[in-house]
């Protein structure tokens, strides 16, 4: 009985001291974010797309909001901090891979009636110019290009640079970015089922690039 005790100890000991030496590994990968603009480091970076995230909102018969997001998806940046109006981003999105945690669902929104992925594959954004925000020294306004199903619309986006940091992990010093915006699917020609699906599009994208 008393070594099964000692057993039990030399266990949890073991066990303890494995999950100490994890939690101070965590410490020590986290890297030391700096979040003042005219720190970060310029230069061209390429979209992480394992820590990216593109998702869109829009009303469902004015009962909820039903989300749904895109999994393939590429941008480049070219980041100036100190010129930040210099700064630009294009991106695409494969229309295809839309997912709606539904298959049928996304059978039929990559059909003619929705985003007729056979004949435009891709939604891309391209940056025509930025400014900065009044909200505060990170934010600015992207002003774009967006062309999906074949029509080119002008759009805004609502930008944040929230940091920046040596990633050890990958060996890439690193961005975060996040922005937001809002359009009109039916200026593109997606004008099925509105009201009932609503006109407004909501877009959210969390993302990070990492410096080529």
């Amino acid at each position: 009985m008393q070594s099964v005790k000692l057993i039990t100890g030399a266990r949890l000991f073991c066990a303890s001291l494995l999950l100490s030496c994890l939690t101070g590994c965590s410490y020590l990968l986290t890297p030391s974010v700096e979040v003042k603009l005219e720190e970060l480091e310029s230069g061209q970076y390429k979209l992480d797309p394992a820590h990216t995230t593109v998702l869109f909102k829009v009303s469902h018969m004015g009962l909820s909001t039903y989300i749904g997001r895109f999994n393939k998806f590429d941008a480049t940046l070219d980041f100036n901090p100190k010129q930040i109006k210099k700064t630009r981003l294009d991106a695409f999105v494969e229309t295809a891979s839309v997912d709606v945690n539904n298959p049928k669902l996304e059978d039929s929104l990559k059909g003619g009636t929705w985003f007729d992925s056979e004949k435009f594959p891709r939604a891309t954004l391209k940056t025509l110019s930025v400014e900065p925000s009044s909200q505060s020294g990170s934010q600015f306004i992207f002003n774009a290009e967006l062309t999906l199903l074949g029509v080119t619309k002008p759009i805004q986006l609502q930008a944040s640079f929230n940091g920046g940091a040596d990633n050890i992990l990958t060996g890439y010093y690193t961005l975060g970015f996040s922005a937001t915006g809002t359009i009109k699917r039916s200026d593109f020609g997606m004008d099925s089922y509105i009201p009932m699906v609503g006109d407004t599009i909501n877009i959210e994208i969390y993302a990070e690039f990492q410096q080529q």
